[in-house]
C-alpha cells in the first residue's frame, strides 16, 4: 500500500506542476487535498507520511469514525452534503466545510462555531451547470447566499467549491470551472477581501482545474486506487 500511495502521489504532484506551468502558476500555490472516502486510515496514514497534510470526507459517520484512528497529524475537510442535524458532530473535528449551500446550514454552523468558541472557515458549493443530481448553488444564489452569510460572526467565507460534470474528456467541463472562478473573483474583489479558497477539481479533471485558477484539488481514487463500494 505504502509504496503505491507514494508512487500515486509523485505522479499527481508532476501533474499538477504541469498544468501550473500551463497557466503562468506557481505549483505551491495550489494544496493537494487526499480525498481518502471507503479507505481505512492505514490509508491515510501512508498518504500523510508522503506529504499530504489535508484529507477529506465526504460523510459525517465515516470522518467521526476513521478520525480517531489516524496517527498522523492532519488536517480534515469536509466536502460532502451535510446536514443541519450532523453539523455539532464536526465542528471540532475539521479546519473548513466545503459543502455549505443555504442559509440554514450556515446560521446552523455560526450557532456550534460560536458554542465551540471558533470561527468556521467555510466554502459555498455552486452548482454552475445546474446538475439535479448534484447540491450547490447557482451563480446567482451564491452571490445573495455571500452576502446574508456576511451577517453571522463565527463563520468565515473563505472561497468557493465545485464539482464539476463528468466527462470523458475534461475540456468538456472548462466552461464551468471558468464560469465559478470568474464567480471568485468578483465575490474577492467586492465584500470578500479575505477569500483565498478555490475547491475545483477531483481525479479525473484536476489538471484543467488547476489551468483554471483552483487553489485546491480534491482527489481520491488517483491517490487510494479504487473504491469498494461494497463494504
Amino acid at each position: 500500500m505504502q509504496e503505491t500511495i507514494r508512487n500515486n502521489i509523485e505522479t499527481i504532484r508532476k501533474r499538477m506542476a504541469a498544468a501550473a506551468a500551463r497557466a503562468g502558476r506557481d505549483p505551491s500555490d495550489i494544496t493537494l487535498i487526499a480525498v481518502s472516502k471507503l479507505h481505512p486510515a492505514e490509508a491515510v496514514d501512508a498518504a500523510a507520511s508522503c506529504g499530504i497534510t489535508d484529507f477529506a470526507e465526504n460523510k459525517v459517520q465515516e470522518l467521526c469514525g476513521k478520525q480517531p484512528l489516524v496517527k498522523a497529524d492532519v488536517r480534515w475537510h469536509l466536502i460532502g452534503h451535510l446536514q443541519t442535524n450532523k453539523v455539532k458532530q464536526v465542528i471540532d473535528k475539521v479546519c473548513m466545510i466545503h459543502s455549505v449551500d443555504s442559509l440554514h446550514l450556515a446560521e446552523e454552523i455560526d450557532k456550534r462555531a460560536a458554542q465551540a468558541g471558533k470561527v468556521m472557515d467555510i466554502l459555498l458549493q455552486v452548482n454552475a451547470a445546474g446538475e439535479e443530481s448534484k447540491f450547490g448553488l447557482s451563480t446567482d444564489a451564491a452571490r445573495q447566499l455571500a452576502k446574508d452569510v456576511l451577517k453571522l460572526k463565527n463563520v468565515r467565507i473563505r472561497g468557493l467549491m465545485e464539482i464539476a460534470p463528468f466527462a470523458e474528456d475534461p475540456e468538456d467541463v472548462r466552461i464551468w470551472f471558468r464560469q465559478v472562478r470568474e464567480l471568485y473573483e468578483e465575490l474577492k474583489a467586492s465584500d470578500l477581501p479575505w477569500m483565498d479558497t478555490l475547491s475545483m477539481g477531483m481525479s479525473h479533471d484536476f489538471e484543467t482545474a488547476i489551468e483554471e485558477g483552483a487553489t485546491c484539488v480534491r482527489v481520491g481514487t488517483a491517490i487510494f486506487g479504487e473504491r469498494d463500494y461494497t463494504k
